[in-house]
């Protein structure tokens, strides 16, 4: 009986597997190498890989010979009647007669193409190809690394916000409090006490959707290393971020209009198809091949009588000359033609989307930079200006209200600026996946700005 679960009842059993595998405390890298061994996109492209490498060796064997051999045996049963004749009684009695033998034979046949013009360019495509299969993969190689890093700065980006929430409803408590208190002595309105009521619920319920915003963040990492990813490490406080070197755009996207993988594989695969032509126009051409066979039979001599035992053995050039395919092969040759000038738009494209990645990333690195920096400072006035308001609440200069904005500025300057250091720090690895060099390397080195937390 077939097993059927409903998307509900499949979510709830994912989720108590999931729940139930041993947690590890990791750092960047070592989730990279959780993912490698377990993303299931990863293991496809690795297969593909594999499945495309294969287009080679199969198009070598359109250059080496072929050979074949083949063998029979039978069971004879032959029947016959013969009437004697005598020169002066003429047809005597007819008697029957009967003859059982075997006859067997067997050969061996060779073919060996010396011009088969078509043979020889597809070897020549099947390099390409394997040269798109191997860019393809790179690709994917580069994509996981990407992937990995969004996932574990996602969790880590939400755990930050979830800090910020709780902080600023812990600070919004303390002003509820104060509020209470100083309406109670009557040196404060109700309106107050309001202010910071509405502001508390506000708070609680930015906590709940951090909350589950960090649950589905910490499960998308599981989902991609297979297990729960337990405590990540956590970006240094004063971590130093590099700007890209060089510390120019137009290098950068001159290197993504060449070394990107994505534009080295439609380059393969343009290349591919111009050979794809040139294999179409073939079949107008001759072949010659050289053919050799080999061959023996033994069978009964006449009328049954002893055996006889032939061997035969022939080499010889073959040749076909095509005259007339019904216009198959000018049809071909146009398809051929149109799907090359359709990779060789793919390849402008590639270039330009490919040049448009790098610039993007590279603006991504440097504004963020210059984005983590303001917003430090940022953080540093927004403390003071709390710090501030909450003093000139105390002596009555300032109002509630501007200590809640004051607390709530702190919480939006905390957020956007984790979010801005590691938007930063994914944006340098794009910019090194645009031009083709992103590894593990780069992992490697981002990793030593986290620390255990």
């Amino acid at each position: 009986m077939p097993l059927k679960l409903s998307a509900g009842k499949y979510s709830f059993v994912l989720v108590a597997v999931l729940s139930v595998m041993p947690a590890f405390a990791a750092d960047l890298l070592q989730v990279y190498r959780e993912a490698l061994a377990y993303d299931a996109q990863y293991a496809a492209a690795r297969a593909t890989a594999a499945a495309g490498r294969e287009k080679q060796p199969q198009a070598l064997a359109g250059l080496l010979p072929s050979i074949g051999a083949s063998g029979n045996t039978f069971g004879n049963d032959t029947r016959y009647a013969v009437t004697p004749y005598d020169d002066v009684k003429g047809p005597l009695d007819k008697y029957n007669r009967q003859n059982r033998y075997n006859s067997n034979s067997y050969g061996v046949n060779l073919t060996q193409p010396l011009f088969r013009w078509q043979n020889f360019v597809q070897y020549d495509q099947s390099r390409l190809l394997v040269m798109q299969t191997d860019a393809n993969f790179a690709q994917a190689g580069q994509d996981l690394i990407l992937r990995v890093a969004q996932a574990y700065f996602d969790v880590l980006f939400a755990i930050e916000n979830l800090r910020a929430v709780q902080a600023n409803k812990t600070a919004i408590a303390q002003q509820l409090a104060q509020a209470r208190k100083n309406f109670e002595v009557g040196t404060a309105t109700i309106t107050d006490t309001y202010e910071s009521q509405s502001r508390f619920d506000l708070a609680t319920a930015q906590e709940i959707a951090a909350e589950n915003d960090l649950e589905v963040k910490r499960y998308a990492l599981r989902v991609l290393v297979g297990k729960d990813p337990g405590e990540l490490h956590r970006l240094k406080p004063q971590a130093m971020m590099e700007p890209p070197q060089p510390a120019s755009m137009d290098p950068w996207v001159e290197a993504a209009e060449r070394d990107n993988f994505v534009v080295q594989a439609q380059l393969a695969a343009a290349e591919a198809a111009d050979k794809a032509v040139d294999i179409n126009r073939a079949g107008h051409y001759p072949t010659v091949d050289v053919v050799a066979n080999y061959g023996h039979n033994n069978g009964p001599g006449q009328l049954g009588a002893g055996s006889i035992d032939t061997v035969t053995g022939q080499v010889g050039l073959q040749i076909n000359i095509p005259i007339f395919q019904g216009g198959a092969v000018n049809s071909k040759t146009r398809e051929a033609i149109a799907r090359r000038d359709a990779e060789r738009a793919g390849l402008d494209n590639a270039r330009r989307n490919s040049a448009l990645g790098a610039r993007q990333a590279y603006l991504g690195v440097v504004n963020g930079l210059a984005g983590v920096r303001a917003l430090d400072a940022a953080l540093v006035s927004s403390l003071s200006s709390l710090e501030s308001n909450r003093l000139g609440y105390e002596v009555g200069v300032r109002i509630n209200i501007d200590v809640l904005n004051a607390e709530n500025q702190v919480y939006v300057t905390r957020r956007d600026l984790a979010k801005a250091r590691f938007d930063t720090l994914l944006a340098q690895l794009k910019l090194k996946a645009a031009v083709g060099s992103l590894s593990e390397s780069d992992l490697e080195r981002i990793n030593t700005l986290f620390e255990a937390p």
